[in-house]
């Protein structure tokens, strides 16, 4: 007569296992968690940024409608119909009217910066989100 003596089949996990994988999974959260936490900030940087970038096409676009024949400067009395640009001579005029008709900015943005040439040249402006963080990009006077 032959008598097996076979393993049993696991059925399960055994403690060791469970505690080794519990182990493993705070570790890993304990150096994931702090890389997530500033995803927030970095998100509110690249909106700037994008915003910015935006800015600075709108500025490089109203320059070239001001370089059309029979160009009319765009103000308060006239918007929108009847003007062709925005008068441009500083970073700060990138405020109200003049900004709301060229791009699309969120609510708390500010604009800031140097004067703009007239030239077509370009100058730096900064732009500053609601919770103090700033972009700069460059705009065209006009």
């Amino acid at each position: 007569m032959k008598t097996r003596f076979g393993k049993l089949a696991q059925k399960g996990f055994t403690l060791i296992e469970l505690i080794i994988t519990i182990v493993i999974i705070g570790v890993l959260a304990a150096v994931a968690i702090p890389k997530f936490q500033n995803l927030s900030g970095d998100a509110e940087v690249g909106v700037a940024a994008g915003v910015g970038a935006a800015i600075a096409s709108a500025t490089s676009v109203n320059y070239g409608r001001k370089n059309v024949p029979n160009a009319t400067a765009c103000t308060a009395a006239n918007t929108p119909a009847g003007c062709t640009y925005w008068p441009l001579a500083a970073c700060t005029d990138l405020a109200g009217a003049a900004l709301t008709a060229m791009v699309d900015v969120p609510a708390g943005y500010a604009v800031t910066g140097n004067a703009l040439p007239i030239t077509g040249t370009t100058a730096a402006c900064t732009l500053t989100t609601p919770t103090g963080r700033t972009v700069t990009f460059n705009a065209y006077g006009a």
